[in-house]
């Protein structure tokens, strides 16, 4: 092969990867990404009912082959062994969260299950968009892998990655994918790479659990919802400042910092040295010619995201089901949140901050969907509470209907224990900041 057709290979692919999952759009009045887009167009095309009884599908059929091929089929290889056979915890999951799938869509069953609260939001408002994504994401995430693009990528910001955010360089294409695409893409893109060895359990975790910030897309939902999309400036610069901060220190400290350097399969595919005689840019385009070079057609690349898409069909979406379900149930039916948040209404009120009873009663029931502080604070009068509450909804990342649900369906190393610890210290980190932003701004 010429170097002007590895050059064209290397370049071709990573450009439509870039525009697919970085590049923000503005259509219909809405900011989009392209992958976004062409989810929300299957959904049109093929209607959401049809995509949701889909969606109920998959997760009966992950539920049924995970109990065959875990409790039944113990030993084997091949595709279904790999993506059904797991441990009784997460067959377990996968079965509650079918059995909730199928009571919320027959509208059957208990009301905490059924409610729009609670398991009907789950099924019908997130599942949908994420089959969705999930297909164009399986297809379109090896032009961003596969081509040359994170070598490219890894070596030029391996310099600033590695001491800032403790980081390889490669992590950059993850985190924007986040920042600007769609936290659940970010996740699926981490899990991959960590999977072949390109991360170890300590930095899949750290960009799973630090970059993975709902879209702008989502943040300008959060705005409607709270009243201030007049504010959108102010509001994301103090998301950017607050979310930064906090991918400055939580690296640092425990739990991310205990878990341990190691790869999934005990090797590492990653070598961030740059030799003698090259630059960071210069080093980086040789890395990705060479990978360009050895890199796969069309057949292997169509197969690649065959398996990807079933891997996290099959293994994310009971998942999500099952946590987001019984995340909102707790924030539903039970004041266990309210009384979390107690301790927090002499602090509020002592800054200065209005209606500090009602914002107390937020502070942690992010945890479990990220837009229910928003709703809850929808009939607060004062501003400056609703932008705090609205700006902490996205800064606290880890919510357990999505980005959360999707880490614990993933293969990275967090369990709900974990998630929860790093869901505390995001809140002790970014409050403060968010409160100075809006003491300065209101």
């Amino acid at each position: 092969m010429s170097r002007f057709s590895t050059f064209l290979k290397f370049f071709i692919p990573s450009v439509i990867g870039v525009f697919m999952f970085l590049v923000p759009l503005k259509i219909d009045g809405d900011t989009t990404v392209p992958v976004a887009f062409l989810a929300s167009a299957i959904i049109d095309f093929i209607t959401i009912e049809t995509i949701t009884l889909l969606t109920v599908a998959v997760i009966v059929i992950s539920a049924v082959f995970s109990i065959i091929y875990s409790w039944m089929i113990k030993t084997g290889s091949g595709f279904m062994h790999d993506v059904f056979n797991t441990s009784n915890f997460w067959v377990i999951l996968r079965a509650i969260g079918a059995l909730f799938a199928v009571l919320a869509y027959a509208q059957f069953g208990p009301e905490m299950i059924t409610s729009e609260n609670t398991g009907a939001m789950i099924l019908h408002d997130l599942q949908p968009t994420l089959f969705t994504v999930f297909i164009i994401a399986g297809f379109f995430l090896p032009l961003l892998l596969n081509y040359g693009l994170l070598e490219f990528i890894g070596t030029v910001f391996s310099k600033i990655m590695r001491p800032l955010f403790t980081l390889p360089g490669r992590s950059t294409v993850d985190n924007l994918a986040s920042w600007v695409g769609d936290g659940t893409v970010g996740v699926i893109l981490t899990s991959k790479q960590y999977e072949d060895g390109y991360y170890t359990k300590r930095e899949a975790s750290v960009i799973a659990s630090t970059f993975s910030v709902v879209s702008i897309t989502f943040t300008i939902v959060i705005l409607d919802l709270i009243g201030l999309m007049h504010m959108f400036g102010q509001f994301y610069l103090t998301i950017i400042v607050a979310g930064v901060a906090a991918a400055l220190i939580m690296p640092r400290i425990p739990p991310l910092s205990k878990i341990e350097d190691s790869y999934y399969n005990s090797e590492s595919v990653l070598e961030e040295t740059i030799p003698e005689g090259y630059n960071p840019i210069s080093w980086g385009y040789k890395q990705a010619m060479d990978k360009a070079e050895k890199s796969p057609g069309i057949l292997p690349l169509i197969k690649e995201g065959i398996k990807t898409v079933f891997d996290t069909w099959f293994g994310v979406l009971p998942v999500v089901m099952a946590i987001g379900t019984l995340g909102t149930i707790l924030a539903e039916y039970t004041p266990i949140f309210a009384w979390l948040g107690m301790p927090f209404v002499p602090l509020l009120e002592m800054i200065g901050i209005p209606e500090a009873q009602a914002m107390s009663e937020t502070i942690f029931i992010g945890f479990t969907d990220m837009f229910l502080p928003a709703i809850l604070i929808e009939s607060v009068q004062s501003d400056m509470t609703r932008f705090i509450v609205g700006a902490m909804s996205i800064t606290q990342l880890i919510y357990l209907s999505e980005v959360g649900g999707v880490i614990l369906g993933s293969k990275i190393p967090l369990g709900i224990g974990k998630l929860f610890v790093i869901f505390l210290l995001r809140t002790i980190i970014t409050l403060p900041i968010v409160i100075v932003a809006a003491l300065l701004i209101f």
